[in-house]
């Protein structure tokens, strides 16, 4: 609240009453935490006398004790804001700052504590100064007015002498500050003026983390030309990364600190048996339990695990600073989840699954294929009473009565191939059949055409052995997506990697498809192939299959290590069909230039190159010197790149183009300084030369041939 005589004249308002003003504009949320305040500061004697706010960099623990001041100023009161950074972490010290921050005299003492009427006092940053945790506590809030309420915000919890007291387990509260929700999250892009359009993208990038939202809202805004919501990547955008992996990482002790840092990032969850394995024996304990106490880390039942923004800004930052690290780091994780595959049974079989698909979350390819928000939140469930309602009713809702009757027949055969998926609460909502056709009967095969024809897909291309199995994913079903990525077909990715890893005599694995081009990218990253020949049609539907052969490619094992480097980004087959060439892309230019202006970030990603369209089009398509995949994309941008040099003309475009994507420089600042241009001048040539590499692939795209 701005002082009497700023608000009878508003010329004798300063530029920090402003600066309060769009403050207060621009806070969203926190509700709860403000009426949680705001009824203490109604009480006579406060249900609490010390509010403790604890939370990761970044996540608005100063923006909230604004919020917070301005409240007690509605209330008449004058609260007293300190940074605790700013002062020595002593208690002469602190009164000090105290006694100048009330207007009185540095001697003032503990009196400045409670000058002025009811004291409200706020702490930031309290992390500096955990030195004083015991004074305060013990001392100096004592002997403060029963009425008073303090304030205390820093980036770890109370220490444990907070909860041993008893008193203190009444007067104290604790809150862990949490990011925004999305509506919340919404409103401030909204405020800030951002597209609409892009407001689900900027939500993915950032989890509602408030200084994640504000540094993505400044480039936004530097950008009047707008940016694409598939363009927006925070690997792509430094002036985000810096400052959030600054905030995640201050105070690492040491670089093994680092590692194991950057370990829990890629983990799905970290225990002090994966750091050993992955670490070495001597620090795993040491490790783990200074990881349980990080401030943006969680502790679950399956171990400990650092919030979303954080790992992914730890991990896409490692990847970048060090990809040959990152990547040995990778697979020294991987090796552990697969021998856990390997070893165990039951629930813990189960989650060795889910953590080794969790490893696949950070290759661009896969993003689009599962439902990254719910992994390991359903679960896979046997038949109970009731369930065999609920699944012909799905399956009738998306494929029609025919194919419920088909799914009723095998329910009456085959029960025990059911898995139904539940989540919270424990009623389906989705269901897979997962059945064995080397043992369907002549009555099978009459009433179901897949089953006809998958066998006989399997007898005509290489027939089974004696003993050997033949297994199908006939129904694929979640109650309200179907077929689409979502948690049910989270878990038949789980169930189907199940059987291909239990069953050392799997033949051939088929699995259906209602819209064969839906399910082709999560095919083709799986290494299945299209079927046609074992097409299937029911009720005027024709289902659409794709298949594997686990008789070649040395079977599960062989096929664990191919996906280990589709993990790191190796190119998965693209051919449509067994044998057949890849079809071509035919990418719109507008497609087709930032697609290119992705592959010049991606340079030196293999990862983000072989997830780039560029890899499907004319102009890598028509190479003729034998190579494929990321390193001929990589070639083909080089080259590009390389050609603007042949021309004294366009020698400045190549100099800004080289220094920033084939040989970079740490940052475009950098790059300026050693071109010795000045950053304006330097930004002009390198945009000028990403549109001569664009339009000269354009020109190669439209008329190139291919070999």
């Amino acid at each position: 609240m701005a002082a009497p005589e700023a608000q009878a004249n508003p010329e004798a308002r300063t530029v920090a009453d402003r600066l309060r003003g769009a403050r207060r504009r621009r806070f969203v949320g926190r509700a709860a935490e403000l009426e949680l305040f705001r009824d203490a500061l109604e009480a006579g004697e406060p249900p609490f006398c010390v509010l403790f706010v604890h939370g990761p960099g970044g996540v608005g623990k100063t923006a909230l004790l604004d919020a917070l001041g301005a409240a007690a100023e509605e209330a008449g009161l004058q609260p007293v804001r300190l940074d605790l950074r700013a002062i020595e972490p002593s208690p002469p010290a602190f009164l000090a700052a105290l006694a100048a921050a009330r207007g009185l005299p540095e001697d003032a003492g503990a009196a400045a504590a409670a000058a002025g009427g009811r004291p409200v006092l706020l702490l930031d940053t309290f992390e500096a100064a955990v030195g004083l945790e015991d004074w305060l506590r013990e001392e100096l809030v004592p002997e403060l007015p029963a009425g008073a309420l303090v304030v205390i915000a820093g980036r770890v919890p109370p220490g444990p002498a907070w909860r041993r007291d008893p008193g203190w387990a009444e007067l104290l509260r604790v809150l862990s500050l949490r990011n925004l929700g999305p509506e919340d999250a919404r409103a401030y892009l909204t405020g800030a003026g951002v597209d609409p359009g892009l407001h689900a993208r900027v939500l993915e990038l950032t989890h509602g983390h408030p200084l994640a939202l504000t540094l993505l809202v400044d480039v936004l805004a530097q950008r009047p030309g707008g940016l694409d919501a598939g363009a927006l990547e925070l690997g792509a955008v430094p002036d985000v990364l810096r400052p959030l992996l600054a905030g995640f990482t201050a105070g690492v002790p040491s670089a093994r600190h680092r590692l194991a840092l950057e370990l829990s990032a890629q983990a799905r969850y970290t225990t002090e048996d994966l750091l050993r394995a992955v670490l070495g024996e001597d620090e795993a304990g040491e490790l783990f339990a200074w990881l349980r106490d990080v401030s943006f880390v969680e502790a679950a039942p399956e171990g400990l695990l650092p919030h979303d923004l954080a790992r992914e800004v730890i991990d896409a930052e490692a990847r970048w600073r060090d990809p040959v690290v990152h990547e040995d780091l990778h697979r020294r994780i991987r090796r552990h989840v697969v021998a856990r595959i390997w070893a165990t049974h039951g629930r813990e079989h189960e989650r060795a699954i889910t953590d080794l698909l969790f490893l696949h979350r950070t290759n661009p390819a896969t993003r689009a294929l599962w439902d990254w928000d719910s992994l390991g939140t359903v679960y896979a469930d046997r038949m109970r009473e009731g369930d065999r309602g609920a699944i012909l009713a799905m399956t009738e809702r998306h494929e029609g009565a025919e194919s419920a009757a088909i799914a009723a027949h095998w329910l009456e055969r085959r029960p025990d191939r059911f898995w139904v998926f539940r989540g919270v609460g424990g009623e389906p909502f989705g269901y897979t059949a997962t059945l064995e056709l080397h043992r369907a009967e002549p009555e099978d095969l009459e009433r179901d055409p897949a089953a006809a024809a998958l066998l006989a897909h399997a007898q005509r291309h290489r027939a089974p052995r004696p003993g050997e199995d033949v297994l199908v994913a006939r129904f694929n079903i979640d109650r309200d997506a179907y077929q689409s990525p979502s948690p049910s077909f989270n878990v038949v990715t789980m169930l189907s990697l199940q059987e291909w890893v239990a069953r050392p005599r799997l033949s051939w694995f088929y699995i259906a498809w209602a819209d064969a081009e839906a399910g082709a990218p999560m095919m083709r990253y799986i290494d299945f192939q299209r079927a046609p020949d074992a097409d299937f049609v029911v009720g005027g539907r024709r289902y659409e299959v794709y298949a594997r052969d686990w008789s070649r490619g040395g079977g599960a094992e062989g096929w664990l290590d191919m996906m280990a480097e589709r993990e790191l980004g190796a190119q998965p087959a693209t051919g449509s069909r067994p044998g057949g060439p890849a079809p071509l892309l035919a990418l719109s230019q507008p497609d087709f230039a930032e697609a290119v202006r992705r592959a010049l970030r991606g340079l030196h990603r293999p990862a983000e190159l072989a997830a780039n369209p560029l890899l499907r089009t004319r102009v890598v398509a028509g190479r003729s010197d034998g190579t494929t995949g990321p390193e001929a994309l990589a070639a083909v941008v080089r080259e590009a790149v390389a050609a603007l040099a042949e021309d004294p003309r366009d020698e400045k475009l190549f100099r800004a183009l080289d220094c920033t994507y084939v040989r970079p420089a740490p940052t475009q600042e950098r790059a300026a300084e050693l071109l010795g241009l000045p950053f304006s001048t330097y930004r002009g040539h390198l945009t000028r030369g990403i549109e001569r590499v664009v339009d000269a692939l354009w020109e190669r795209e439209l008329y190139a041939p291919v070999r």
